[in-house]
């Protein structure tokens, strides 16, 4: 593979040995009240610490560079305005660490707000993500300080495969996973370990948000349009390497789903459970029945995030 070198196990186990204690434990929940034999469980990572996964690959982040003596005293920066960005931010401040967060100038007042709670140094760049992210840049190379992303990097993607070392822990006679796919990050850690264990792996896309399904038919890494209810947090335009290098080589089903499926999901997990999660997780519930287990499969959908507006769903 050209590019960085994929995950392996080792760095997946590495991650958990450093956030141990730092992140909420992974919790677990029965699809149903289990009376016929429970084979769907739900994995409920939106109750992680800012609401998404993104906590477990930003305290590895910051650690791994502090134990190898490349943390720099102007801290760490990063643009973003959603589930990286808070992460990014909680993460700094729970392990003292200053925090610099670039938006574009028209994000939000709620989100500058959220990032400022934790302590962040909020600086506003232009008026699109690109733009604030050439100033993050800027800002690091003048500084020193140290760049993270949203998803890109393999200490971001081994803190996040993280959540299924524990998920094996908790069921450890699982065969399938299902897990939503935006930038790849997620995706990349949890291939990497569900191979180690033996699991397979289904990743769910948007059908307007299809970077690693496009990847995969191409047979490399290429830019994709994007337009889904769920781009907030799937709409990346291209997945990493390390996510294709999973996919090509691990035991993973890619499937699509189209934006009215992911509605119907995030609404029935509501309904049916008083569970308010973001589109990436109605999209993986979604990405299970177009997957469509067979009798007897025991397979756990990630519900990855709950920074989401509940209004739609009560309406």
């Amino acid at each position: 593979m050209s590019g960085p070198d994929p995950l392996r196990h080792p760095d997946i186990t590495a991650a958990a040995a450093r956030i141990a204690g730092r992140v909420r434990p992974l919790s677990v929940a029965p699809a149903t009240d289990g009376s016929s034999g429970e084979r769907l469980w739900y994995a409920l990572e939106f109750l992680q610490y800012t609401g998404t996964f993104k906590a477990r690959g930003a305290v590895n982040f910051i650690r791994a560079h502090r134990e190898a003596g490349t943390l720099p005293e102007a801290g760490i920066t990063i643009a973003s305005g959603g589930n990286a960005g808070l992460a990014c931010a909680w993460a700094a401040r729970q392990q003292r660490v200053p925090a610099t967060v670039f938006l574009p100038a028209n994000a939000p007042p709620v989100k500058v707000a959220r990032l400022r709670a934790y302590d962040a140094d909020v600086r506003l760049a232009g008026s699109e993500y690109a733009e604030a992210l050439d100033a993050c840049l800027t800002f690091a190379a003048d500084t020193g300080a140290l760049a993270s992303h949203a998803y890109d990097h393999p200490l971001i993607a081994a803190g996040a495969g993280t959540l299924m070392e524990e998920l094996h822990q908790r069921l450890p006679a699982l065969d399938t996973v299902v897990v939503a796919v935006g930038g790849g990050g997620l995706f990349a850690g949890i291939a990497t370990s569900a191979d180690h264990h033996g699991v397979r792996v289904v990743a769910a896309e948007p059908e307007n948000c299809r970077a690693l399904n496009a990847a995969l038919e191409a047979g490399r890494v290429v830019d994709v349009p994007v337009a889904s209810v769920a781009a907030d947090s799937l709409g990346a335009r291209r997945v990493t390497p390390l996510a294709l290098y999973a996919a090509q080589h691990y035991d993973v089903c890619s499937v699509l789903v189209p934006d009215e499926e992911i509605v119907r999901a995030r609404r029935e997990l509501w309904d049916e459970h008083r569970i308010a999660v973001e589109h990436a997780a109605g999209a993986a519930l979604a990405g299970l029945r177009a997957y469509g287990p067979s009798e007897g499969e025991r397979t756990a959908v990630v519900l990855c995030g709950a920074n989401t507006d509940p209004g739609d769903l009560t309406a």
